[in-house]
């Protein structure tokens, strides 16, 4: 389930957070997976047409999203402690692992991908500060291409938009059908946009 804006724009989505006429939400053709993507959200994403986390969340249905940093919400993340599935986190830590197929296949258990959403400072906090996911196996997805997001300056070399970085991680879980289900869907979203920025004279 996508998270409630607590302060909604009339004029926009309440799923993709695009202005109605350029709506991505007819364009996406669920998809089911062994992964469970659990994006955690910082409060302050909840709302921003270029937020690219809640993408996963639209596209996969085995797929859950928290909200952190709500006033008076503490979060609760006990439903990802399940033995019968891997918990990995998907952050750069220092004893992060690069994906890999033997990695998938060294065991049977289907994974758990917990995706820090928000800000490098945020994500980083959210992984020190919550004991199931500083303990978890912390991994990222082979260096690849480039980012094609257009929409926020990266301050970290290398970096990725989050639905990029999920993509390119199911890529190597799952497959490639995955990933490129949600990458066609990520370009899609750059795309309008981006029209919306130029038609507006600005982002919004």
């Amino acid at each position: 389930m996508l998270p409630v804006d607590p302060n909604p724009n009339p004029k926009r989505c309440q799923r993709c957070y695009l202005w109605h006429a350029n709506c991505l939400c007819d364009t996406v053709t669920q998809v089911s997976l062994q992964t469970h993507i659990a994006l955690i959200m910082h409060r302050r994403e909840v709302g921003k047409p270029s937020n690219t986390g809640t993408l996963a969340v639209q596209l996969f249905t085995n797929s859950s999203c928290y909200v952190r940093g709500v006033r008076d919400q503490p979060l609760d993340l006990s439903a990802l402690d399940d033995p019968d599935r891997r918990l990995w986190v998907l952050f750069p830590s220092e004893t992060v692992e690069v994906l890999s197929p033997e990695m998938v296949d060294e065991d049977p258990r289907p994974v758990t991908l917990v995706v820090p959403d928000g800000s490098w400072t945020q994500a980083r906090r959210v992984v020190r500060r919550e004991p199931i996911l500083s303990q978890a196996r912390h991994v990222v997805p082979p260096a690849g291409a480039k980012t094609r997001y257009r929409l926020r300056n990266e301050h970290v070399e290398g970096g990725l938009a989050t639905a990029e970085a999920v993509a390119r991680a199911l890529g190597i879980i799952e497959g490639p059908d995955a990933q490129e289900a949600l990458e066609a869907l990520f370009e899609t979203k750059v795309s309008r946009i981006l029209e919306e920025w130029g038609t507006r004279k600005g982002p919004r």
